[in-house]
């Protein structure tokens, strides 16, 4: 199948934000009198769904959760009771981490090996290509614009009135802003969230190995397929 757009994730996908993602979480936690003291995996593992589940996670694993099947569904509807979550507990420390995050989010942020010239060469290629991500929406413009020299045809984040990702809402409308059908797109991610948002919005879903999962557990869920290096995009699938 040759495709004539692509839709891309960020965090683990295009940038390599775990860093400043944890730092934000450490730092609104501190703020608040919670454990502060996280490191990059568990930053990779809380984020996937949005920065509201993200410090959800966060707090469970304050109160001893640990199992990461668990851990995945906080958000979710399958969601089991979790330790340590009150949701004016989450409210206040996301005022707090939303701010911080827009201001430290390029600290120790960038794109992946490989991907601006990926851009580059879509971009001369004519593929249409566009960000959804379920990070806040002034974050993905900032980063977009500030990472990706303009190479993107849209870019879209989390905000009020429109579900987030695996919803189809951001990718559906950000597909109309580009001018592309489902069936003509591709979805580009790295976790499980990427892979349901793709179904939802009739898309097929192509993975990475280099993101927030790893490739064994993005085996499990089937995706069309898992690529170690971004130029594999052009050779295979454009």
């Amino acid at each position: 199948m040759k495709y004539s757009a692509i839709i891309f994730d960020m965090d683990g996908t295009i940038l390599d934000t775990a860093d400043d993602l944890t730092a934000a979480v450490n730092y609104a936690m501190k703020q608040c009198g919670h454990r502060h003291d996280f490191v990059r995996a568990d930053g990779m593992r809380m984020f996937g769904s949005g920065a509201h589940t993200a410090l959800q996670r966060a707090l469970a694993m304050e109160a001893g959760m640990e199992d990461e099947e668990k851990l995945r569904l906080i958000g979710t509807p399958a969601c089991p009771a979790a330790p340590g979550i009150e949701e004016a507990e989450v409210a206040r420390i996301e005022t707090i981490y939303r701010p911080y995050y827009l201001d430290h989010s390029m600290d120790r942020t960038g794109p992946y090996d490989g991907i601006l010239d990926l851009l580059r060469t879509l971009r001369a290629r004519k593929i249409r290509t566009a960000v959804v991500s379920n990070k806040p929406d002034p974050a993905v413009k900032k980063l977009a614009a500030d990472c990706f020299e303009n190479l993107f045809d849209a870019a879209i984040g989390e905000q009020p009135g429109m579900r987030r990702k695996p919803a189809p809402d951001m990718t559906l409308a950000t597909l109309r802003e580009i001018g592309a059908s489902p069936e003509e797109a591709v979805y580009l991610g790295d976790t499980e969230i990427d892979i349901e948002a793709a179904a939802s919005a009739g898309m097929d879903c192509i993975c990475v190995s280099w993101g927030f999962r790893s490739r064994r557990f993005l085996q499990s869920l089937h995706p069309l397929t898992i690529i170690d290096r971004p130029e594999e995009l052009l050779t295979r699938f454009l």
